[in-house]
């Protein structure tokens, strides 16, 4: 097969500007394609600062999707790509496989000095879902014991393994046979799950403190009922901090919320800035010495890039970052403002049924209006489509507010935002002013339905 020499990176940005819908459409996932253009979303992205994405028009959305959360500390954020220059520019004796480095020990040590006293070792990793497989692994081999517990509508990754800890079909559907011994309970139901601890067999409970998907809090005291539960069955508890660690909720750790003491942390997304593919597994020093037992299995569990100096430097410059810049309280106050503005439209509109987060991860919570016209056009929208009326909000705060933000997974009418720790106290405010905007038009549920069928009627045709 012939082929064009590959020119240097700068010569592509400029020369193939334009391209990027084609390629995907051609090489990469055309259905991704396919619900951009759908919903409008199909902006080329030049640029990104602080908690804005930059169009190839040089507008500026305010970006409350961050990358999935990996833009904690913002886009592009100067100290960050300073600290991955740097590692480049040194020429470090990277990943020596049999060796050692000296950034990956040293972010080993500030990551479980900010930790509880339960943890005590770091498994490196590359990504969340890679973190969870090395808690499972770690799990079952420190106890001995087959059998996995988490709960429904978890969110724990997409590879093989992580995905058996998924409680959301449609990510499961058509890949099994999954991992065996790996069952589900309900979220903050502790009976459910003290019956699932009975037979001692179960490795361990792995649980989001609070569920990304939806955003789903807690009961009060239930968390620390998994850790004592887990301690008197001799199962390991592990908090899965993927989405809400590295300061999202107003804590460096969304644990430290319920003093709890797990015996391994999963990290990712946010650690790295959003440079450089990360993430890391916090692990008790008993439970790391069973499975790392001797030199003949030293590495029994790794990874080609877990602990790069290119991740470790970069993850070290966002912990520097979160500190120099009082970032984990500043989520905390801009969490509470944005609480305040937008928890009353759970009494100012009908289809607004719950408003809830922590710190910088907030959702909103929609349903049917009350009125039976109204309520059977939506609950005819919803049978065509489920999650449609979240896009009522979504599409129009995007095109006329510029304000880009997420549904919070198939078949829910959740909206969530996960925007940078640095967002300006102005930008919280536009976001909540907008939203009532929109929910209020959205309220009228037919016009509503008929203005985004037609709108998106026309992007359908215009795309093709």
């Amino acid at each position: 097969m012939s082929r064009d020499p590959v020119p240097p990176v700068a010569e592509i940005l400029t020369a193939r500007a334009g391209e990027e819908m084609a390629l995907n459409d051609r090489y990469l996932n055309p259905q991704v394609g396919r619900i951009v253009r759908t919903l409008g979303f199909d902006r080329r992205w030049v640029g990104g600062e602080g908690a804005h994405l930059i169009d190839s028009e040089g507008a500026r959305y305010l970006d409350l999707f961050g990358g999935y959360g990996v833009f904690a500390v913002g886009r592009g954020h100067p100290e960050v790509a300073a600290a991955v220059q740097a590692v480049m520019d040194a020429r470090t004796g990277n990943m020596p496989q049999l060796g050692v480095t000296l950034l990956s020990g040293v972010l080993a040590e500030q990551l479980i000095a900010r930790a509880p006293d339960s943890v005590a070792a770091m498994v490196p990793a590359n990504t969340g879902t890679e973190a969870v497989e090395a808690a499972m692994k770690v799990a079952r081999a420190a106890t001995g014991r087959p059998r996995i517990i988490y709960a429904e509508h978890a969110f724990h990754g997409l590879t093989l393994g992580s995905l058996s800890l998924n409680g959301n079909e449609e990510f499961r559907e058509g890949f099994g046979p999954l991992v065996p011994g790996c069952a589900a309970v309900p979220f903050g139901d502790e009976q459910a799950l003290a019956r699932e601890l009975e037979a001692g067999d179960v490795a361990a409970v792995v649980l989001e403190p609070i569920q990304g998907k939806g955003v789903n809090l807690p009961p009060d005291g239930y968390l620390q009922a998994v850790q004592r539960l887990c301690r008197d069955a001799g199962a390991l508890f592990v908090c899965d901090e993927v989405q809400t660690g590295v300061g999202r909720t107003g804590r460096f750790l969304a644990l430290e919320r319920w003093d709890l003491a797990p015996d391994m942390i999963c990290l990712s997304k946010a650690l790295s800035g959003g440079l450089v593919p990360i993430g890391a597994v916090l692990v008790s020093r008993a439970a790391f010495d069973r499975v790392f037992d001797g030199m003949e299995r030293a590495v029994r569990h790794g990874s080609t890039f877990g602990g790069n100096d290119l991740a470790a430097a970069a993850a070290l410059a966002t912990l520097r970052v979160l500190d120099q810049e009082g970032l984990v309280a500043r989520a905390q106050r801009m969490g509470d403002l944005l609480m305040e503005l937008t928890a009353p439209l759970v009494d100012r509109y009908e289809v607004v049924r719950d408003v809830r987060g922590a710190g910088l991860m907030w959702a909103i919570e929609l349903g049917p209006p009350d009125g039976r016209a109204r309520r059977s056009v939506w609950q005819a929208a919803e049978r065509a489509q489920p999650g449609l009326f979240s896009q009522l909000v979504t599409v129009p705060l995007f095109h006329e507010h510029r304000i880009f933000c997420q549904v919070a997974g198939h078949r829910m009418n959740v909206i969530k935002a996960l925007p940078a720790l640095v967002i300006e106290e102005s930008e919280i405010r536009r976001f909540a002013a907008a939203l009532e905007e929109v929910i209020a038009r959205a309220e009228r549920v037919p016009s509503a339905l008929a203005r985004l069928g037609l709108q998106t009627g026309r992007r359908m045709l215009a795309g093709r």
